[in-house]
């Protein structure tokens, strides 16, 4: 279990663009992993020092340019109970548990989700053998999928295959031997038959539910590689397309901000593809129909390969669109 005592210190310099706003709103656009509403409480709890002097002001106008040292106390969640939840288990041996997991299901604690949750569902499966692993409020969880988003997901059920899994992952498969590959159904048909986004991702200053592209030099490091597997509709004025991404970098909602960017947000996207909802009337009144039913995101992790920790071998799994991708497909595909 991490020591309670100890509390993270971050460290940052305000742009100097960011002179004139007030400190909680500069903070929460150069820390996107904090919330406001969190800096605002850890500027009142006497957590955050501004240019050398302590800020209890959340309000307080910064000149831009200052150097900010934040004090992150450890959460304290209450420790999740175990829920039988049934799991659809593609592998599972002494050190590790490879899911595939339905949409809908959500994988992490959180606000508004303290039960049936994919953490409740492994307590319980796993017998109490995940407790301490990771951490209570997420043991045994080296990766996420969003809530909406079906698929691969892997496990630890002790430390050792929780630091060499998580160690996996931060690397992205870029010297070892990790590789995530999604699906996802998307507006339109891009010109290339594959290329590379590289664009930097922060979260939406105006909307704290969404992530955004950001600009050079702000934002963490995003790189998603996609290539097209088929398009949809008549051949001079497709109306959507399958395409294969593949990560090097794995930032919250990645796949759909970079596919959003270039102007192919995913099918049924309800925060990124909104301005594309019109385009519906582009397709048969079964495919709408089916995408109306689908009520999430088509977006599934159908590729996942690692090392195994203990015994070194490559393990590769693969998943088939779920029978709510598959239907949309397969009517989009009878498109003329």
């Amino acid at each position: 279990m991490p020591d309670p005592e100890t509390a993270e210190t971050l460290e940052v310099t305000l742009p100097t663009e960011a002179g004139g706003e007030r400190l909680d709103r500069a903070l929460a656009a150069a820390l996107p992993d904090l919330s406001r509403t969190r800096i605002q409480a850890l500027v009142r709890a006497g957590k955050v020092s501004l240019g050398g002097r302590l800020a209890d002001d959340p309000g307080k106008k910064v000149l831009g340019g200052e150097a900010v040292t934040i004090e992150v106390p450890p959460p304290e969640p209450a420790l999740p109970e175990a829920e039988d939840i049934p799991l659809n288990i593609v592998f599972e041996d002494d050190d590790l548990i490879v899911i595939d997991k339905p949409a809908g299901l959500v994988v992490h604690q959180g606000a508004g989700n303290w039960t049936g949750t994919l953490v409740n569902a492994l307590l319980h499966h796993c017998k109490g053998s995940l407790s301490g692993i990771g951490g209570v409020e997420r043991p045994g969880i080296v990766h996420r999928l969003d809530k909406d988003t079906s698929g691969l997901l892997v496990a630890a059920k002790n430390d050792k295959t929780h630091r060499h899994l998580a160690n996996q992952f931060a690397d992205h498969g870029r010297t070892g031997d990790l590789e995530r590959a999604y699906y996802a159904l998307v507006w339109g048909v891009p010109l290339r038959p594959h290329a590379t986004v590289d664009a930097p991702i922060d979260r939406d200053p105006r909307n704290r539910e969404k992530m955004h592209v950001s600009k050079p030099g702000k934002g963490r490091e995003a790189v998603t590689h996609w290539e097209l597997i088929e398009s949809y509709g008549p051949p001079k004025a497709p109306v959507a397309s399958l395409i294969r991404c593949t990560l090097e970098t794995g930032r919250t909602h990645q796949i759909r901000v970079h596919m959003a960017h270039i102007g192919h947000p995913v099918l049924g996207d309800p925060l990124y593809g909104t301005g594309y909802k019109t385009k519906s009337k582009h397709l048969s009144e079964l495919a709408r129909d089916r995408l109306e039913a689908l009520d999430r995101q088509a977006l599934h992790a159908a590729h996942l390969a690692f090392e195994h920790p203990a015994s070194g071998e490559i393990l590769s799994f693969d998943s088939d669109l779920p029978d709510d991708l598959r239907q949309l497909v397969e009517s989009l595909q009878n498109l003329s």
